[in-house]
Parts: structure tokens; sequence; C-alpha cells
């Protein structure tokens, strides 16, 4: 998997990061994001989706519903998110590199609530990766890698969106660790 720990701490920009990355980089580093996803989940049970764990820095600035802002994550809430999160950064690169300038967001994300079993966290990441995986069929041969976003303080092209989101899903996979090893303890007790 990418390394993302030189962006994290500034040493290099994201754009830097992906500047010799191909496509073909781009399917193997999504199959190894959602394929370590699964491996993490491989001996949960449908009573570990809905585990609400333990999380004293739980704290969602962005949660719709103000209720929500420190509520501690599920797995299956997780799941959602870095799904969603993955999707959106893979739609809008695609645009990008088409030449299309970005026009906002465009993200949709299944409710956390209805996520219940092992089963839809399975298929919900199979989906994404489907989907991640077809928007890079719609990059043209000679992207327009000069077409960029802004992106906290710097400008980053289609390559770097679309890793952002792989950066976004590997910043919460020691979340889903740390989630899973609370369900798994809750279930041994």
């Amino acid at each position: 998997m990418l390394d993302f720990s030189p962006v994290r701490k500034k040493e290099l920009t994201m754009n830097q990061l992906v500047a010799d990355l191909e496509l073909d980089d781009f399917r193997r580093l999504t199959n190894e994001m959602v394929d370590a996803v699964l491996g993490m989940m491989a001996d949960c049970v449908d009573a570990d989706v809905t585990f609400v764990p333990d999380d004293p820095d739980a704290h969602d600035t962005f949660a719709a519903d103000e209720a929500d802002v420190d509520l501690a994550w599920t797995l299956g809430h997780v799941v959602v998110h870095i799904t969603a999160s993955s999707e959106e950064t893979a739609a809008i690169a695609a645009e990008l590199a088409r030449g299309v300038e970005f026009h906002g967001r465009s993200r949709s994300e299944t409710p956390w609530e209805t996520v219940t079993s092992l089963a839809q966290c399975r298929q919900r990441l199979e989906e994404s990766r489907r989907m991640r995986l077809a928007s890079l069929d719609m990059w043209p041969d000679h992207p327009y890698m000069d077409n960029t976003v802004e992106w906290g303080s710097q400008a980053i092209n289609p390559r770097a969106y679309f890793v952002g989101g792989l950066s976004h899903a590997d910043s919460h996979l020691e979340q889903i660790k740390e989630i899973v090893r609370q369900a798994k303890q809750a279930r041994d007790a």
C-alpha cells in the first residue's frame, strides 16, 4: 500500500507523491485498500458491525446532525464513510482528467444506520471497488494533469485527487482495527 506519511509530515505534496503513478497503479492500490479492510473484518461477526466502541476522541465536525458530532462510529459507519469518500474522489478525478472543471462535491453515502451485517459491509466494499475501478476507465489516454482543484493548501491534479480517497481510507485503518479489537474483546468477555 502507498505510504502517505511523507504527505502527512508535509515532506512531499500529494502531487509529488503520485507523480509517477499510472492507472494500473491506481487499480492495484484500490484493490489493496479494499482487500486490507476486508482482511481486517475476516474474523468479524454480524454483531461487530453495530458494536459501538469506546472512542473518547470521537468528534465529527461534518456530522449532519448535531447529536452525532461526538458519536463513536461503528464498523458499518466507517465502511460506508470510507467507501463514499473514495467513490467521490474517484468520480471527481475522472472528471478532472477529462478536462472538466471542478464544480463541487459528488458524494452519496449509504445511511450508516442501515448497515447492520457483515454481508452488507462486504457488499458495500465490493460495490465500491467496482465503482472506483470503473471510474478509471473514464480517464482519457492523455489526461488533463494541469486541471487542478484546491485541496487544503495545495492545488492537486487528477492523480492526486484519486489517491486522496485512498489516503482518507488509510487514515481510518487504525480506527477499524480498534473497533474490531474492541468488538472481539466484548464477544470474548
